[in-house]
């Protein structure tokens, strides 16, 4: 069976990513913090594993990603969906926190090409799918806590997208220019109309979409963005 990890999964874009490719025959691991959370998708999900772990400690995320890759062999995919956010201004952001979110987003991207690389190298295919957003293209002062981990995060996709490439493994980078439809959302923005939202099926069509592009056109940097989003 085609394995599929998920990096990062919650409830937007990471599940509905989860349900799309186990839904076309992946068997799909999903990693998250919360392990209560991943023994409900579980539950809810047919074909799928959940394995708790925080990508901030690196060590421990490593050690995770090499049980899943001796439970279910090398992924087919990977999803790197995970993101580590702090917003405020210059002189709000504390460096620890600036630190971690670099550890986690684009520390975490290349620890995970580490671990799962060479495998994927070896046997001469995969893909690995990275999802970033609009904060990976330009930076904002009350962003500047996170917008440049995004970016470095987006610079690593593409030097591995560079050297993998070559070797038959598809590295490529989603910038997500959208406000998801997700709860949350809806409550900060109850007056938009549906279609400003993305809708994580959507999303999850076309990161599917994308991994299983011929290797005569792969794409490296796409955005996605509702139809009306100021851009």
């Amino acid at each position: 069976m085609k394995h599929c990890l998920v990096i990062g999964v919650g409830p937007g874009t990471g599940l509905a990513t989860v349900r799309k490719f186990a839904d076309e025959g992946y068997h799909v691991s999903m990693v998250a913090r919360h392990a209560g959370r991943l023994e409900s998708w579980e539950q809810d999900i047919h074909g799928t594993s959940g394995y708790a772990t925080d990508i901030g400690d690196t060590e421990a995320f490593c050690t995770t990603l090499r049980e899943i890759e001796a439970a279910h062999d090398t992924p087919d995919v990977v999803i790197y969906n995970a993101t580590l956010a702090s917003r405020g201004t210059y002189d709000q952001i504390e460096l620890k926190d600036f630190e971690r979110n670099f550890r986690v987003n684009a520390g975490g991207l290349l620890a995970t090409a580490q671990t799962l690389g060479p495998g994927m190298e070896a046997r001469g295919s995969g893909s690995i799918i990275c999802t970033g957003n609009t904060g990976a293209m330009r930076g904002k002062p009350g962003f500047i806590g996170w917008t440049p981990t995004k970016a470095a995060q987006r610079m690593v996709a593409e030097a591995l997208a560079r050297d993998l490439g070559p070797k038959g493994v598809h590295v490529a980078y989603v910038v997500i220019d959208a406000v998801i439809d997700m709860p949350f959302a809806r409550k900060r923005w109850p007056d938009y109309p549906d279609d400003f939202y993305a809708k994580p099926d959507d999303l999850a069509g076309e990161i599917y979409h994308l991994a299983h592009q011929p290797k005569s056109t792969w794409s490296f940097l796409i955005e996605l963005r509702p139809f009306g989003e100021n851009w």
